[in-house]
């Protein structure tokens, strides 16, 4: 108190998008943002794509300090292509359903009771789990990393068991599949989303093929994140219903400001009717700035396990040249 009346001490808010650009620029960093990051960081990215798309990102970067707004086995591939590079990851509690579907204590000894298998490991698992792996995939190259390898050579392919049944339907091949799943595109709601279509009938259904296989039974198109962008930008309609994690809506709404984009339903989620990954919410900008401003939390990847894993890693960027 002074002279009776109370002293507020008013502190002004920072434009944090400008300050992290000044950051970004001072010290020579980079700032990476998957599709289903907030709008606001994807706004102040310096590159903002799909797990192959920023993989391939990270291992052209001549930064010196790379900040990954994603999740954590995201930041992992990061380092591990970036060894001498500081990497950052705003918040350490941003996980992974899928990638925690797969412990390696567990999938270890699966993968030594079929010696005779190739381990193909979607990109969404840890780096212990891809030290164990023979190639890494995303959804945007899986058929492409499973067409290179001969057809008589058993695959095991893990963790998502609905891009792997996905995938034995688009190829053929008789493969081993781990039972791991996202909770985010198990998530939407069959009955829901045929309610929202019979409300929508000149709408097209376009869905990542991580979602459960009723779902991409009704899909128009199936297609990873990318894919999906790419597919409605070329194919500009009036209505989309989207299933896959809501946030790649804010780049998809970029590329055809005039199109209708609706988020498919999700099974619990009434407030907005839609999936969202609460581990990729966990980022905010704030929490970006930070991250960036006092360079932590940084990821650190055991030598031993960054060198195994990135000898799959490497294939598959080699073979999505």
């Amino acid at each position: 108190m002074k002279g009776g009346q109370s002293v507020n001490h008013f502190t002004p808010e920072i434009d944090l998008h400008q300050e992290i650009l000044k950051l970004k620029k001072k010290k020579n960093a980079v700032l990476l943002a998957h599709f289903y990051q907030r709008p606001e960081i994807q706004e102040v990215a310096d590159y903002v794509g799909d797990s192959l798309g920023l993989s391939q990102a990270a291992a052209k970067t001549d930064a010196d300090i790379i900040v990954f707004a994603g999740v954590h086995f995201m930041a992992e591939t990061v380092k591990i292509l970036n060894p001498a590079k500081k990497v950052l990851l705003p918040d350490l509690s941003a996980g992974c359903s899928l990638a925690d579907s797969c412990p390696p204590e567990i999938f270890g000894p699966f993968v030594e009771a079929h010696p005779e298998h190739l381990v193909v490991t979607y990109i969404n698992c840890s780096a212990e789990i891809k030290a164990l792996s023979d190639y890494i995939c995303t959804s945007s190259n899986a058929l492409k990393i499973i067409s290179a390898i001969p057809k008589t050579t058993p695959i095991i392919f893990a963790p998502d068991k609905n891009l792997g049944s996905y995938l034995i339907g688009q190829t053929g091949r008789d493969m081993l599949l781990w039972e791991g799943s996202c909770i985010v595109h198990e998530a939407f709601c069959i009955d829901k989303l045929l309610d929202l279509y019979q409300r929508h009938p000149d709408a097209m259904i376009i869905a990542h093929p991580e979602s459960e296989e009723h779902i991409l039974k009704i899909a128009n198109y199936i297609g990873s994140t990318s894919a999906m962008i790419t597919y409605v930008k070329h194919h500009p309609r009036k209505k989309y219903i989207v299933a896959t994690e809501a946030g790649i809506l804010h780049e998809m709404q970029k590329e055809v400001p005039d199109t209708i984009l609706i988020p498919a339903p999700s099974v619990e989620d009434n407030s907005c009717a839609c999936s969202e990954c609460a581990f990729m919410k966990t980022n905010t900008l704030q929490k970006t700035y930070r991250c960036l401003r006092d360079e932590t939390p940084e990821i650190k990847v055991p030598k031993t396990i960054a060198k195994k894993a990135l000898v799959p890693i490497e294939r598959m960027l080699k073979l999505s040249k």
